[in-house]
């Protein structure tokens, strides 16, 4: 049974999977979701015997449903490979009291990859189906992650070109650096004066201006989207949701159907969506814990059922998380309102007319398996030494927000249920911070004499993603004013 993708702000406008991947975001601003999620087909007790790669694919074999299988194992093993620097691609380690899922052993060292590596496949696949000519242009916004990691899974890849928006002063010195050194005759990277919401906004612009659109297809361009409005994102990343649970059955912690918790460090919400996605797909998950560093959006919007994005936005020592639009959540609006794009339509144009919104008392109720809180900059300094001493664990900045958070809600509730926190970035990708949690004395040292330091200190050895970078020229240095951001796109395709 093929499964249809539908327009949160338009109940008539549907696709395909493929169609939805190619196009990326829907018309007016939407995104497209499920008409429902396929419950799994195969035990829990299965899937505990399988590696990482035949997991992901029962998993988007369900939500990918005109794709034939020899296209999706292609897709599946061409993203999951030696790019990984682990033979399980999403270990779990048990330290602290929780399984931290590290998500973080791919060729960018973030989470993103984990999504990134097989989206380049299933795009190209999808153009192929759809007999799409124009060659496709991948426009993203980053806060840092999302862009090195589309950066790298689109570089010279036939048919594609990838421009990538970042806020100029808003990611690590590692992160930039990441970028503006990536190689690819069809790549492009644009700091910009703004933030990450700057950056978002100017790319939704684009992506819902028709007569941009057809002007780019009359010069033989269309765009798409690497960001996780697409659903090519999103999906892959239920799979290691799967796959962790999955994990904790194959190794005895609990029995096939026992609850466990997950605790996300949130910024965009896709990658919670993915776990609360998974969960209707046949996870037992008890509470989604929703992290959040000083730019506490959605703590609030957790709390109160009003979500307000006007407030002083905070550069923190996660950056990936500096985010006052939570693109994702509107995919989880849709669902807590009945499915009703006119309802959830109404409440976006508030949000991007007002700069608020406020849900009913009955939507709210819907929030039940969500959990919000935060951590301040000291707090996340603070967990990180802590477990260094406790476990000589070294976490990055993002993951330590989560173990933060996961402390106070299991102090707010005594739940010990097994918890796995999603582990989102190595601490190579954010070494500065790391180091001066751990000891400010460090700060007095360069960026790459505190990698070396880390490597001493953690025991594990220093991923290539950093020694590539170390002497790699910087082939990108454009900036630009937010209101330019269209001016540069057209610049760079020569349009």
């Amino acid at each position: 049974m093929e499964l249809i993708y539908r327009s949160t702000r338009n109940a008539n406008e549907t696709a395909t999977a493929s169609e939805a991947i190619l196009k990326g975001l829907a018309n007016e601003g939407g995104l497209f979701v499920p008409d429902f999620i396929p419950q799994l087909d195969v035990s829990l007790e299965e899937l505990a015997k399988m590696d990482y790669r035949e997991v992901a694919y029962r998993v988007m074999k369900l939500m990918f449903t005109d794709f034939t299988e020899e296209e999706l194992r292609h897709c599946i093993n061409s993203a999951y490979d030696e790019k990984f620097d682990t033979k399980e691609i999403a270990p779990l380690v048990k330290k602290a009291g929780a399984y931290y899922l590290e998500l973080f052993h791919g060729s960018t060292i973030a989470f993103k990859d984990m999504a990134l590596s097989i989206l380049p496949y299933l795009l190209t696949t999808s153009a192929k189906k759809n007999n799409v000519k124009n060659e496709i242009v991948i426009l993203t916004a980053t806060s840092g992650d999302t862009g090195k990691a589309a950066l790298a899974g689109f570089a010279d890849v036939p048919g594609t070109k990838i421009i990538v928006f970042y806020p100029k002063n808003g990611v690590s010195p590692i992160q930039e650096k990441q970028m503006v050194t990536q190689k690819g005759d069809n790549t492009f990277v644009v700091g910009i004066t703004g933030n990450f919401d700057d950056a978002q906004t100017g790319v939704k612009n684009m992506f819902s201006d028709v007569a941009l659109g057809e002007y780019l297809a009359e010069h033989g361009y269309q765009f798409s989207s690497a960001n996780s409005i697409n659903i090519g994102r999103l999906i892959p990343q239920m799979a290691y949701y799967v796959f962790a649970y999955t994990r904790l059955v194959a190794d005895g912690t609990i029995k096939a159907g026992d609850f466990i918790n997950v605790v996300v460090p949130t910024g965009n919400f896709g990658n919670i969506l993915a776990a609360f996605y998974a969960k209707q797909m046949g996870i037992p998950i008890n509470k989604f814990i929703c992290a959040s560093n000083e730019n506490k959006v959605l703590y609030d919007f957790f709390e109160t059922g009003c979500y307000d994005r006007n407030r002083e936005f905070v550069l923190t020592t996660s950056p990936s998380m500096d985010i006052l639009i939570s693109s994702n959540l509107e995919r989880l609006i849709y669902r807590i309102a009945g499915n009703d794009a006119e309802k959830n339509k109404a409440l976006m144009q508030a949000l991007s007319g007002q700069g608020v919104y406020t849900i009913t008392e009955e939507m709210k109720a819907g929030l039940a398996d969500f959990y919000g809180n935060y951590a301040t900059e000291a707090e996340t300094a603070a967990t990180i030494k802590k477990v260094y001493e406790s476990d000589k664990y070294i976490m990055d900045t993002h993951t330590a927000v989560a173990a933060s958070v996961y402390d106070k809600y299991v102090a707010a509730t005594g739940d010990t249920l097994p918890t796995v926190i999603a582990s989102t970035a190595s601490p190579y990708k954010f070494t500065r911070s790391v180091m001066n949690a751990i000891d400010a004395d460090y700060d007095k040292q360069s960026d790459f004499e505190l990698v070396d330091e880390l490597e001493k200190l953690s025991g594990v050895k220093i991923p290539q993603a950093i020694e590539d970078i170390r002497t790699a020229p910087v082939r990108h240095d454009t900036v630009c004013d937010k209101e330019d951001m269209l001016t540069v796109v057209k610049q760079f395709l020569g349009v």
